[in-house]
């Protein structure tokens, strides 16, 4: 039953005499109140749902650092993490898009600059990739966090973000 129909049955009772003024308005009060708390309850629900899918995005995002600690977990960590957790929000698949195209991009640019080594421009290139892998995971998680989607600037679209 809703609570304007409890409202209503209030004010019958009320009318009929079956309750005094002061009755219905300490009744009418719990009524409004408990209306409030489910409202608060639902905001919480919805604040905790909000912020377990920017959670799981960030996770994507800060995964990539896996590969330091184990060879090629930096690559394959963040695309299980997006695979197992796209069906469950939009907003988790555009982060998992936007890390496997910065992966994918990565690991291009890196291959072309190994070969520009021998032509000796391709190691300020391979130091100044270096430094973004370490940048880009941190900007992009923390605004993962903030609930913002950051696309990585230089990533190739590989995957479409819309």
């Amino acid at each position: 039953m809703g609570i304007a129909e409890e409202i209503e049955k209030l004010n019958n009772l009320k009318e009929s005499g079956a309750i005094s003024d002061d009755e219905y308005q300490k009744a009418k009060t719990s009524l409004l109140e408990k209306d409030e708390s489910a409202g608060q309850t639902l905001g919480r629900a919805v604040g905790q749902i909000s912020s377990n899918v920017n959670m799981w995005s960030m996770f994507i995002h800060l995964s990539q650092f896996c590969g330091y600690l184990i060879p090629l977990a930096g690559l394959i960590v963040p695309i299980v993490l997006w695979q197992l957790k796209k069906n469950e929000s939009e907003i988790i698949d555009k982060h998992g898009r936007i890390v496997v195209n910065w992966i994918i991009s990565e690991l291009i640019y890196g291959l072309i600059f190994f070969v520009l080594v021998f032509v000796i421009i391709g190691i300020p290139l391979l130091i100044a990739l270096g430094i973004l892998s370490i940048v880009f995971p941190i900007i992009g998680g923390v605004k993962a966090n903030n609930g913002e989607t950051w696309p990585y600037p230089l990533s190739i679209k590989f995957f479409r973000l819309d």
